[in-house]
């Protein structure tokens, strides 16, 4: 097969690529649609009327955590953000509106910080500082390891790190004018830390849940791991 020249509707031409198992891509999606549709024949319809997730989750871009597979939910039951390191940084136009669009259109009740055991993202944060994109992303992860290896006096382990890492995600997230203002307009939302295991495909809590100031049972989130 020959690559093909197809013109877009602004004209410019994008090569058709003839990579086999890219063209498998197509097929799966086929199957698994024609799956959906005979177990349930109304899926696609339900998808197409509204989105009504209860569930935000802020997790890794690490391609072997998949978000909804991992807890078992359809497409439509969970709002996903994911980057490198699952940062949930306020000062990133990406993650401010998918959060904002979470809290205040589609009105979660929960928010998961996602992390995961062998983060190639908190690694790399371990390691020299460097000026690319990865090492500016990066960077209050590399301030987060610093700060813990000098109030630990040693070094600390990339595990124990990612754990942290969640920790202070959470604590941002309690801090972020968008939950606060939820929080202060009465909404019930709650945040999460959890910590996957790819080891075993398993989820384990690590803080929370945390509430709005002055609700009962709200928890706070710890200093070191549980």
């Amino acid at each position: 097969m020959s690559n093909k020249l197809v013109k877009g509707p602004t004209r410019a031409n994008f090569v058709m690529s003839d990579d086999y198992s890219l063209l498998t891509l197509f097929g799966r999606n086929r199957a698994w649609a024609a799956s959906k549709t005979l177990t349930d024949p109304r899926f696609f319809d339900r998808l197409v009327d509204q989105q009504r997730p209860r569930y935000f989750w802020i997790g890794c871009s690490d391609s072997r955590v998949p978000a909804t597979e991992i807890v078992n939910l359809d497409p439509g039951e969970m709002f996903v953000h994911r980057n490198v390191a699952n940062l949930a940084s306020a000062s990133d136009r990406s993650f401010a509106a998918a959060l904002q669009f979470a809290v205040d259109v589609l009105r979660v009740q929960h928010i998961m910080v996602v992390g995961h055991y062998g983060c190639g993202g908190i690694e790399a944060a371990m390691n020299v500082d460097s000026e690319d994109a990865i090492g500016h992303w990066l960077a209050p992860v590399r301030t987060l390891y610093r700060h813990s290896c000098q109030e630990d006096g040693g070094q600390l382990s990339a595990n124990a790190l990612c754990e942290q890492n969640i920790f202070a995600q959470v604590e941002a997230l309690a801090a972020n004018p968008i939950v606060r203002a939820a929080w202060s307009q009465g909404a019930s939302l709650e945040l999460h830390g959890w910590i996957y295991a790819i080891e075993d495909g398993l989820l384990r809590p690590l803080c929370g849940p945390v509430r709005a100031p002055g609700t009962t049972g709200s928890s706070a989130v710890p200093a070191a791991p549980l």
